[in-house]
């Protein structure tokens, strides 16, 4: 057993009865994350769970004729399936309604308010119901509704049980201030800390209007209300109660990885608990972003929820896993669209990687007659090659321990392509021709063979269903998941003599037929006369343009993977973008404002289509949008995806 360990936990879901690829995100996030912490060698505990309590589901299962329990089941059901399709490796399903956890929240509620930080009170307020959650008049949105979901409150009024979590608002202030890193990505720390500086009200955490709940001990016509119930799951999970070794091992929790519209519960209620009772604080919470639709954010009521286990019925689990992790930056909300799947799927799984492994075996099985035969030779190509792979696996550890997991997978994209080239640098179809090359030919093709065996591992924590295959193909023995990062950072894993194993197709193409013009173009290449009369006259005036002329300028979201000023020059800054499926470089006026850190990570709009230019010898693609107010100068950021169209 490891001396390290790592605990990561989900949220545990609120039990929805429809499954969207949302939940299949954060998810996954998680698994890859802790498939990472195992190779790494890693004790590893990762929790996910269902959150079952609540008069939302009260009503929901009254609606139907059934028990809540009855009601619950079948979705948790639902939620176990999905897992196990997207091949999620929790080591734990917590559900809120089971004894083990009731035990755990009624001695919690016990030791508080044995500290005197829980007390009875009488509740009159507005509360959401899909949410469970209370709210003041100040917190609603414009509309007087909830500012989370945007339905509308109510206003109760009961007898309750009060958290004091007015008495933690300086202790939390100076853990998050101590402790940068607690709260990531920064933009949430940033957020947390002014909502505690407008200061916190007590909070609610009993209700006596339902009993579909865990009963307040000594108390039972109450019920104990949602976020006490709920967060306590993590320590239920690590053995508070029945398993000290483990709860002593794995607690506190590394990282609760959570949606950003429920950081504010998990570091700022949840801290404030495990105050009251002297228990160590988890060491993060991580806000990941929400999925865009097509531009949209995705929700029930605009009909634009995706359900994953369709995708996976048509894409398979792994490339769903690719996508989601490799296409969203983490922390940042990102954009799910069945065009932009595709295109990933073909471009990085199809054209690279399943090109480089079924050439690499073929040719093995072609020239060698399905044997890896010794590298005994080394030029500077293939010392180049070897070199690439060290450096990927030094940037690969040290990324994925920072939890970046996108950059971390298109560095391993780059090398997958750079393992591509070495073929055609190498050019072994030549090499077979001429016997006097048979070593240097023997070298090529255990280099390619090696190089597949650290892909493989490498690519393990996000595609768990790909990966073992891979490593069949090369005819490697033992089981992958018993492998260990160590065993990828020294070059020649693969054991000559080896025969390779079956080659198969892991990602055909997909070929997706164009689909006609929609009528509303047709409707629109037949616009009325007097309209385009009116769009002349406007062209007409000074500094005006039309739409369509505006049109033709393309607007994408680019992310700054590296920048460096310009020699010789007051304010110019060569910038690296990234538009999600290609790099390019711009020279910029910004060397003045910004340095070259302050820049890397920005997310900055960039106007793509214009007419390269040189300047000071650097031919610059496109240029960067910037505001000013005649004295200061500001990039405009967005936190979208890079890659993303302007419009």
């Amino acid at each position: 057993m490891s001396n390290k360990s790592f605990y990561i936990t989900t949220p545990i879901y609120y039990p929805s009865a429809k499954l969207h690829i949302g939940h299949a995100y954060c998810t996954t996030i998680a698994d890859a994350m802790a498939r990472f912490k195992r190779l790494a060698g890693y004790d590893v505990f990762f929790l996910t769970g269902s959150d079952e309590h609540g008069q939302k589901i009260q009503q929901a299962a009254e609606k139907e004729g059934i028990t809540p329990i009855e009601y619950v089941d079948k979705i948790v059901a639902g939620f176990q399936a999905l897992w196990k399709r997207l091949h999620i490796s929790n080591d734990d399903f917590l559900r809120t309604s089971e004894p083990r956890h009731h035990r755990v929240v009624q001695e919690f509620f016990r030791r508080a308010k044995a500290k005197g930080d829980v007390y009875k009170g009488e509740y009159t307020g507005l509360y959401c119901t899909p949410c469970e959650s209370y709210w003041t008049e100040l917190q609603l949105d414009e509309n007087g509704c909830c500012p989370d979901c945007h339905r509308p409150v109510e206003k109760v009024s009961e007898e309750a049980y009060f958290f004091k979590l007015s008495n933690y608002a300086d202790r939390l202030l100076k853990h998050i201030e101590e402790n940068p890193d607690f709260i990531r990505p920064t933009s949430r720390r940033n957020e947390m800390i002014s909502f505690i500086q407008r200061g916190l009200d007590d909070l609610c955490i009993s209700r006596t209007s339902f009993d579909w709940g865990i009963p307040v001990p000594d108390d039972e016509k109450h019920v104990i209300y949602v976020w006490f119930d709920a967060l306590t799951n993590y320590v239920t999970a690590a053995g508070f109660f029945d398993d000290p070794e483990k709860f002593r091992k794995f607690w506190p929790a590394d990282v609760h990885l959570v949606g950003k519209e429920i950081v504010r519960f998990h570091s700022i209620i949840w801290p404030a608990i495990l105050m009251s009772l002297d228990l160590p604080l988890p060491k993060q919470i991580y806000g990941h972003g929400w999925l865009i639709v097509d531009g949209d954010k995705m929700s029930k009521s605009k009909g634009n929820v995706v359900d994953p286990n369709l995708l996976i019925d048509e894409f398979g689990a792994d490339a769903i896993r690719y996508f989601l992790l490799r296409e969203i930056a983490l922390g940042q909300d990102g954009n799910f669209s069945r065009d932009a799947l595709i295109g990933r799927i073909n471009a990085d799984l199809a054209n690279d990687l399943g090109n480089l492994l079924h050439r690499t075996l073929n040719m093995i099985g072609k020239f060698q007659n399905g044997v890896i035969e010794d590298a005994t030779t080394k030029n500077e190509i293939d010392a180049a090659l070897i070199a690439d792979a060290a450096e990927l696996v030094a940037a690969y550890e040290s990324g994925m321990e920072n939890m970046e997991i996108s950059p971390v997978m298109k560095r391993l994209g780059a090398f997958i392509g750079r393992a591509n080239k070495y073929i055609d640098e190498t050019a072994p179809w030549a090499l077979a021709k001429d016997a006097a090359k048979k070593a240097e030919l023997a070298t090529v093709m255990y280099n390619l063979a090696e190089s597949l065996r650290v892909i493989s591992v490498l690519i393990s924590p996000f595609m768990p269903e790909t990966a073992p295959k891979i490593w069949a193909q090369l005819g490697m023995t033992g089981d992958i998941w018993d492998v260990r990062l160590d065993v990828v950072k020294a070059w020649g894993g693969v054991p000559a003599g080896q025969h390779i194993g079956q080659a198969e197709q892991l990602f055909p193409r997909i070929e997706v037929e164009k689909e006609e013009q929609p009528a509303k173009q047709e409707k629109q290449k037949a616009a009325p006369k007097q309209e385009k009369k009116a769009e002349k006259a406007e062209v007409n005036a000074e500094g005006v343009i039309t739409i369509d002329e505006f049109k033709k300028t393309e607007l994408r979201v680019a992310e700054v993977t590296a920048a460096e000023r310009v020699p010789k020059t007051d304010k110019l800054m060569k910038l690296t973008l990234t538009l999600g499926d290609e790099t390019r470089e711009v020279v910029s006026g910004i060397a003045d404002v910004y340095t070259a850190e302050e820049l890397v990570g920005k997310h900055v709009i960039l106007v793509a289509n214009l007419k390269p230019a040189k300047l000071r010898g650097i031919v610059s693609h496109g240029m960067v949008l910037a505001a000013s107010d005649g004295e200061r100068l500001r990039l405009i950021e967005t936190d979208m995806p890079a890659g993303s169209v302007v419009r």
